[in-house]
């Protein structure tokens, strides 16, 4: 097997949560014209990191930018390590935060972008859910969040 450098993509996702226990709640956002998992139910707020930009300066700003919302007490989850067959824009490195306190009300800030937001248990989440998005919440409903994660990847 030949293993050759790949470019990672950075990305941020942010998980607004809400209740605990079992009524714990996330707010969703349906991705519409986007070009990726349209019609798939994904975090309310994610995007690339930029260049000079920390993962959780990434998160702040995409959920101003999305959901119009600030001051967020993030929480980190997981890094999760991602591909999707082998190409080099594939290798992927997403970085999840969760958020219980935030200042503003979340709304669509890029309706051309979106079919809405939603509040969801996360025992009964709407389908479908951008699939390595619904590993991550797997994993916040379950308790069994790990640090660093993967998805995509060969069993060995």
């Amino acid at each position: 097997m030949t293993h050759g450098r790949f470019v990672v993509v950075p990305a941020s996702y942010v998980f607004l949560l809400r209740g605990s226990g079992p009524d714990t709640e996330v707010l969703l956002q349906l991705r519409r014209n986007t070009g990726y998992m349209d019609d798939h139910w994904a975090a309310a707020a994610a995007g690339h990191v930029e260049q000079g930009e920390t993962a959780y300066d990434a998160a702040h700003r995409e959920a101003f930018e999305e959901i119009g919302v600030g001051d967020l007490a993030l929480c980190f989850v997981t890094a999760m390590q991602r591909t999707q067959g082998g190409e080099p824009i594939d290798e992927r490195i997403d970085f999840f935060f969760t958020a219980r306190s935030w200042s503003g009300e979340p709304r669509v800030v890029e309706p051309e972008k979106s079919g809405g937001l939603r509040w969801a248990r996360l025992d009964a989440l709407p389908e479908p859910v951008v699939p390595h998005e619904l590993a991550v919440l797997e994993g916040l409903r379950t308790g069994t969040s790990a640090a660093y994660s993967t998805f995509g990847f060969k069993e060995h």
